[in-house]
């Protein structure tokens, strides 16, 4: 019988494929003071893509539409199509969580990543390229 083939950690990593259905990131937030919240990402909405957390450590503020959910570890959160959303880490102690996105989504965070232009009107096209709309 062969060995079987020991898979890497994923932090640090994107598990999926750009062509595929999704890709899972394995992120961190190390804390800090939790007022005001030092959003992870700023309110947006993606028109056409769903997207979703899993808290592996920690906790995570997702603010989802109307309502704020707290995840804390083996807690998931699902955000629909069209709904306006951001999340941080609302304590002093880090978050470790699963982003599951599509690929669209994945690009999108990709390209904000790679720029180092923060303006405004630059996020505000960045979004709109990705079928995304920053509030």
């Amino acid at each position: 019988m062969p060995s079987p083939t020991i898979a890497p950690p994923l932090s640090g990593n994107v598990l999926g494929s750009p062509d595929g259905a999704f890709i899972l990131a394995e992120w961190q937030d190390p804390g800090g003071p939790p007022d005001p919240p030092r959003l992870i990402a700023p309110l947006h909405v993606h028109h056409n893509d769903d997207e979703a957390w899993y808290v592996l450590e920690g906790t995570l503020r997702i603010k989802s539409g109307d309502n704020e959910i707290e995840a804390s570890a083996g807690s998931s959160v699902f955000v629909p199509r069209g709904t306006p959303h951001t999340y941080w880490n609302p304590t002093t102690h880090p978050v470790r969580y699963l982003l599951i996105m599509t690929p669209n989504i994945h690009r999108l965070i990709q390209e904000i990543h790679a720029t180092s232009d923060r303006s405004s009107s630059t996020l505000h096209s960045l979004f709109v390229k990705y079928n995304s709309q920053l509030l």
